[in-house]
């Protein structure tokens, strides 16, 4: 009985997250994947949970990012990819060049730090700052990461990540442009588009009943996806079962969304993020709070090193290709912070135009964090 009541707790816990999220502003600054972070790692370190639990979380570990990734990808306007301005692309480049370059230097300074299979923090980085939280999800799975050290390191990047929201909001535009020249407006979007860009109410209300149908049709799809990703463990080495299933159904997603009946589903992006606060919410239960200390001032320093010092050499390389300020802050908001930042951070520096361009940066990282993670970390285990 208290493994059911378990599961129902861990599935049904999101809806109080965002809940709380869409009724008070100051809640839903603190983000929705912050708080089920939070209240997992009180649930797990406070000895309330029954002792096969472990059952029960592995379950969910292993159900909701196969499930979740289809759902994230569907909306996915993979066509409008080649339509996106010849400098949104090459700054893209650029940042995931120096995400990739920086990470691995950083492996070669950091890993002496007593944290072991540190090429397999490499890879999560990678994912996660060419993607956002579930690529990070995926590859935890991929390179089968400790939890202990997955909360630490996604905890970590949340704290620094904020620190960097924050220089973008206030003086990070005028620091850009000390370096790099200013944006030269081209076209203009309506208003109405606007406003509806910049509205973000946390995946709140996704459930209503006018969304039932598309969201039972994209479950459907997605757990058939699942299957056939699945299968291929029956007939793939143990060691590489996992990566191959993973990054299966993320090839099976993308090729989804091509499908009109399929990409016109409604909500499907907000269902395969409520997956993620039940897998975020399960993971941190899973984490002892003891173990943090040991390994945090090396983890952290190489954390902070990956996000600044990626932000500094996609800088110096954009300045030589001369690509404006705004390009370069909102391409390295949507894959450093992932596409919910966007709006915010064009809001803030008063540049809406770029709102579509930044969206599309970060849903083009969703796509390629899971493999460009996975072929990093491989390449650090070499190394």
């Amino acid at each position: 009985m208290s493994l059911i009541l378990l599961s129902l707790f861990y599935l049904f816990f999101p809806v109080v997250i965002l809940y709380l999220c869409h009724k008070f502003p100051f809640v839903n600054k603190i983000g929705s994947v912050l708080l089920a972070y939070g209240f997992g790692l009180v649930l797990g370190n406070i000895g309330i949970l029954p002792e096969e639990s472990g059952k029960v979380q592995d379950i969910m570990t292993m159900v909701t990012i196969p499930l979740a990734i289809p759902l994230l990808l569907f909306s996915a306007n993979i066509r409008a990819w080649f339509k996106i301005a010849g400098k949104t692309v090459l700054s893209m480049f650029i940042a995931l060049i120096s995400v990739v370059f920086v990470v691995t230097i950083g492996y070669i300074i950091f890993k002496g730090g007593g944290i072991k299979e540190f090429w397999k923090i490499g890879g999560l980085l990678v994912g996660l700052y060419s993607g956002g939280t579930p690529n990070l999800a995926s590859l935890k799975m991929v390179l089968d990461v400790d939890p202990d050290i997955f909360i630490i390191t996604h905890t970590f990047d949340m704290v620094i990540s904020a620190i960097y929201l924050l220089f973008l909001i206030t003086i990070g535009q005028k620091f850009f442009q000390i370096f790099l020249p200013k944006y030269k407006s081209f076209r203009k979007i309506n208003d109405s588009q606007n406003e509806n860009m910049l509205h973000n109410d946390n995946y709140w209300g996704f459930w209503k009943k006018s969304y039932r149908i598309s969201l039972l049709k994209g479950l459907g799809l997605s757990a058939l996806i699942f299957a056939l990703g699945g299968s291929l463990s029956l007939i793939i080495p143990e060691e590489s079962e996992m990566a191959v299933v993973i990054l299966t159904i993320t090839t099976l997603g993308i090729l989804s969304s091509l499908l009109p009946k399929v990409n016109k589903l409604e909500k499907t992006f907000d269902l395969g993020m409520y997956l993620i606060l039940v897998f975020s919410i399960v993971i941190a239960s899973m984490a002892d709070i003891d173990t943090f200390n040991s390994s945090s001032p090396n983890l952290f320093a190489y954390i902070t090193f990956v996000i600044f010092g990626s932000l500094f050499l996609h800088i110096a390389i954009s300045k030589i290709f001369k690509i404006d300020a705004d390009t370069v802050i909102i391409t390295s908001t949507a894959l450093i912070c992932s596409p919910p930042f966007v709006p915010v951070i064009a809001g803030a520096i008063k540049n809406r135009e770029i709102i579509v361009s930044g969206l599309t940066v970060g849903i083009i990282g969703y796509a390629i964090g899971n493999y460009l993670g996975f072929i990093v970390a491989e390449l650090l285990k070499l190394i």
